[in-house]
């Protein structure tokens, strides 16, 4: 049932997962539902349950629309109004879905952090970035505006910014895309969160600027120890960082396993897919695989993915499959796989 992964070797295939690391996310049965047309609820996120250890790293891998952004908005308490959540988040000990405004701008910036896919948004354009980074500490570490500034210029020379006390007086628009995302990163770790999260951080850059941001975030965890969300579409990215990885599809875990596992032996035939997409360098001049169909539109009945799948059958339209244990620590949402 497994296919053979790409001669193509995905680097790294992901970090050897720390199983005697204390937890300190744990999420469970989440869902996220908002209002849809003629009162009835449209859910993007269906009964998500996981776990991050101190120091390791998750990888979330799925199509745009999967869910993954609006998994990671939970965490932070971000999401948009209207939205109607159930189950529960734990950090650290603590029930993150009873917090309350006042709790949840304490708890951000200072306990989790996100790096947000395109900083040129993210950040505000009419304030130096050195202020910017500042601000979090004047907030969280109850610092002077003025030895807040002298640690977003130390922050920006952590993040290996070239001339950080001018960069410090620039404005976002300033800096190139791979110092903006420095920065975004920077003002992330500024009081040193227990956890980052980081949707799609690379996905703007070049390769170059992309495989700089990545080693940045490994160097970054190695000294700090702090726990990473990477959220990405892209699987040979977040297999230069992931101890564990998590593939989603149209708003429910598919397959969930140490990294090292899942690229040895994928089992859902998303994740097949998903591989078979990656380039071989050994067959350059090679068509690129892409699976079929699209995540988008109407959800089918049984298995979400059961519209594009090549091997589903009827039992695979009428059934959605639960997500179970088919090895050690290998979880997979599907009927084929024994």
């Amino acid at each position: 049932m497994s296919v053979a992964t790409p001669a193509l070797e995905v680097v790294g295939a992901g970090h050897v997962a720390q199983p005697d690391r204390p937890r300190l996310l744990r999420v469970s049965s989440l869902s996220v539902s908002f209002p849809g047309a003629e009162g009835r609820e449209s859910e993007v996120v269906s009964e998500l349950s996981y776990e991050i250890a101190q120091g390791e790293t998750l990888g979330v891998v799925g199509e745009s629309g999967c869910g993954k952004t609006m998994t990671s908005l939970a965490i932070m308490g971000l999401l948009p109004s209207g939205a109607k959540v159930s189950g529960s988040i734990e950090f650290d000990g603590k029930d993150l879905t009873a917090f309350s405004p006042r709790q949840w701008r304490n708890h951000r910036g200072r306990e989790v952090a996100m790096v947000f896919q395109e900083p040129m948004t993210a950040m505000n354009p009419v304030m130096k970035v050195g202020q910017q980074i500042a601000e979090v500490l004047v907030k969280h570490e109850r610092l002077s505006k003025r030895a807040a500034f002298g640690r977003a210029v130390e922050l920006l020379a952590s993040v290996h910014i070239p001339s950080p006390e001018r960069r410090a007086q620039d404005y976002p628009h300033q800096l190139s895309g791979g110092m903006r995302q420095r920065a975004m990163i920077a003002m992330a770790l500024a009081c040193r969160p227990k956890l980052l999260v980081a949707d799609e951080p690379t996905t703007a850059l070049d390769v170059t600027v992309q495989a700089q941001i990545l080693d940045l975030m490994l160097e970054l965890q190695d000294t700090y120890g702090t726990a990473i969300q990477f959220i990405s579409h892209n699987l040979a990215v977040v297999s230069e960082v992931a101890h564990q990885l998590m593939v989603m599809y149209s708003g429910r875990i598919v397959e969930y396993a140490p990294a090292e596992d899942l690229f040895a032996n994928p089992l859902h035939p998303y994740t097949q897919g998903l591989i078979r997409t990656l380039p071989d360098i050994a067959q350059p001049m090679a068509e690129l695989y892409t699976i079929p169909g699209s995540v988008g539109g109407k959800r089918p009945s049984g298995c979400r993915f059961s519209n594009r799948c090549p091997l589903a059958d009827a039992r695979c339209r009428e059934a959605e499959p639960a997500l179970r244990e088919v090895t050690l620590s290998h979880h997979v949402a599907c009927f084929k796989v024994n």
